[in-house]
């Protein structure tokens, strides 16, 4: 059986298509980022004989989402890569070139060389989810923002800012509610939200923020997986016998996720049993109150997977000891 790999280049207005034929040669195409482009491009695989493509682009955010959902429907193997693992292959490469068309034919030969694990689509529900957290998100970095110009803003501008502080407000009341209400009014979240409400030092918005990314925990193989997706994973750096670096997070991974997690760390590991416990142990170990944070953030990552997985309660008893 012939097999086509078609490496995708994402970018906010187009795709950069590059398509491996079975014969190692490329043929390449730029289409719209959009129904209309998206159809284009099955068209033109369709007329390569490429209807059963592996198909890989790069994890770039809310960008590549509508693309790997049309072609996943479609019937074609899609697969969604961190950035770093193309960057990594390029340089084994010694890919030195960087050019969006550059790009997407060495997705497609990674494609083609490592055939990454097939994507698995958020729900619609989870869609929603994500979209008003990350919303959420971004209200609240603006309403710092003014806070802090008000505090040096001349007269003259003042009004305004007050006014837009106020209007801010009412948007993240509004989309707080909204969250919660949509927690509420879908089954399966509202299950997997009782489940982490359990989690002591986890708030309503990280557990909002935790079911938009890990609601669907059977994407990621074990927990180290879902780890990994935030960039929690430890990274060491040794060689030889004398060059033994600190360990430190790889934050090759979901930097959103990262920065949700750090205040339910703190709270864990300052203000609930288990999580002081667990700090003791590390302290007791010699480890710096940074690295412990660090642990924490990640430990939370195992809780949450190991209680959504099995579908019980957090239990004091397995952890921090």
């Amino acid at each position: 059986m012939q097999t086509f790999h078609l490496g995708i280049d994402v970018a906010k207005a187009k795709l950069d298509c590059a398509l491996r034929l079975p014969t190692g040669k490329y043929r390449t195409k730029v289409v719209e980022n959009n129904l209309k482009g998206f159809k284009a491009l099955i068209e033109w695989l369709s007329k390569q004989g490429a209807t059963t493509a592996h198909v890989c682009l790069e994890a770039t955010g809310v960008y590549g989402e509508d693309v790997a959902e049309v072609l996943a429907d479609s019937g074609m193997s899609v697969s969604v890569v961190n950035p770093a693992q193309i960057k990594a292959f390029g340089a084994s490469h010694l890919v030195r070139t960087k050019t969006d068309k550059v790009d997407a034919r060495l997705i497609a030969a990674f494609c083609a060389e490592r055939s990454p694990a097939p994507w698995q689509a958020p729900t619609p529900s989870e869609q929603a989810l994500r979209a008003m957290v990350l919303r959420l998100d971004a209200l609240q970095t603006m309403r710092t923002q003014e806070s802090n110009r008000l505090a040096v803003a001349r007269e003259a501008v003042k009004p305004g800012i007050v006014e837009h502080i106020e209007w801010l407000d009412k948007q993240i009341d509004a989309l707080i509610e909204a969250i919660r209400e949509h927690l509420d009014n879908d089954p399966s979240l509202k299950g997997k939200q009782v489940l982490l409400d359990s989690i002591p030092g986890l708030g309503e918005r990280t557990i909002a923020v935790l079911l938009a990314f890990y609601a669907n925990f059977e994407r990621f193989g074990n927990a180290r997986q879902a780890v990994a997706f935030a960039g929690l994973d430890p990274r060491r750096y040794e060689s030889g016998t004398s060059v033994k670096g600190k360990p430190r997070l790889s934050k090759i991974g979901h930097a959103f996720l990262r920065k949700a997690l750090y205040m339910p760390a703190m709270v864990a590991l300052y203000k609930t049993a288990w999580g002081k416990r667990f700090r003791a142990r590390l302290a007791a170990s010699g480890k710096p109150p940074k690295l412990i944070i660090g642990a924490m953030m990640r430990k939370l990552v195992h809780v949450v997977f190991g209680v959504l997985k099995s579908g019980k309660m957090f239990n004091p008893a397995l952890h921090g000891g």
